[in-house]
């Protein structure tokens, strides 16, 4: 499948150096203030600077964020980033966004929720006069991160210019379902809580004094509990009337996972951005919002989602 013109484009940028990335992203910013069009920029700190400093004092009417903080976890670029900006524009203009949420340091564990964004961008935007940059490093990152984005942009770009050009491997409900993976088990020594809707209030309390035992602390522990609250809310409401819970440490982070056997059939859950005229579909927004990283797998036996909270 490749990439008909529209009014949503989703180009990958492909760079090697410095020289190249500013190549490919500050031509893009001049030609939006040019327009007279909205543009932001949601980068790691350090190539934001790059691009700040390349603009000089051009640089005033951009909105700059360190995608760093914004989008440390990739459940809440959609609508956190993304969304935000290009709902806050005046209708009909087409709105410019730079977007890198793969970067050489992103973990393991991080990674697959990245590619997953990627591919439900097309998705989120789709029919909405927008364009939205991906930069990718093809010196430093894994082959297979430059792989997954020729199937995550149905457009590619190179940063010495050119024409974009239709990406053959363009796949998203591939990789949406590839990156679909059961999530490895808990540790064998952390006890798995069953609630119901009668238990709710007592898993909250367990999971909360457990992470507080664990390390955390203030509003990293609210955080927690606010995560697991609307968790097992949504598993007795939608996931067939109860679930399990658990809360250990690894690696200097605290995690919740709440499983049940219910199965998530819209995979932009979470990632929408509140609406008005919808009461419900707010608890995986705010968990996205709260935790450092979301994690989620859902399939014939149930739906696993799992956060991790930075001590």
């Amino acid at each position: 499948m490749t990439g008909a013109p529209g009014p949503f484009a989703h180009p990958a940028l492909f760079y090697g150096d410095e020289g190249e990335y500013l190549a490919g992203t500050v031509p893009f910013v001049r030609a939006a203030l040019a327009a007279g069009d909205p543009v932001a920029v949601a980068v790691p700190g350090e190539h934001l600077r790059l691009i700040q400093d390349a603009l000089g004092a051009d640089a005033g009417p951009v909105r700059f964020l360190d995608m760093r903080e914004a989008g440390r976890n990739p459940g809440r670029i959609i609508p956190g980033v993304l969304h935000a900006f290009a709902d806050a524009q005046p209708p009909g203009r087409r709105v410019r966004i730079i977007g890198e949420p793969v970067w050489p340091g992103r973990t393991t564990a991080e990674y697959p929720a990245c590619v997953q964004h990627e591919a439900l961008i097309n998705a989120a935007f789709r029919g909405r006069t927008a364009t939205v940059l991906c930069p990718y490093d093809t010196r430093r990152l894994d082959p297979q991160a430059i792989a997954d984005a020729h199937a995550t942009h149905p457009t590619l770009r190179r940063a010495g210019g050119g024409p974009d050009r239709d990406s053959h491997a363009y796949a998203p409900a591939d990789v949406l379902a590839r990156y679909n993976e059961p999530l490895p088990p808990p540790p064998d020594a952390v006890p798995a809580v069953c609630f119901e809707q009668g238990s709710l209030s007592e898993a909250r309390h367990l999971a909360a004094a457990e992470a507080a035992r664990l390390g955390l602390t203030g509003g990293r522990l609210a955080d927690l509990t606010l995560a697991v609250a609307e968790l097992a809310t949504n598993s007795v409401v939608h996931g067939g009337g109860s679930g399990t819970l658990a809360v250990w440490a690894e690696d200097g982070i605290v995690v919740c996972e709440v499983r049940d056997k219910g199965h998530l059939s819209d995979p932009l859950a979470g990632r929408r951005p509140a609406s008005r005229d919808r009461s419900g579909g707010r608890g995986l927004l705010l968990v996205n919002v709260v935790a450092d990283l979301v994690r989620l797998y859902t399939g014939p036996e149930g739906t696993t989602v799992r956060c991790w909270f930075a001590r």
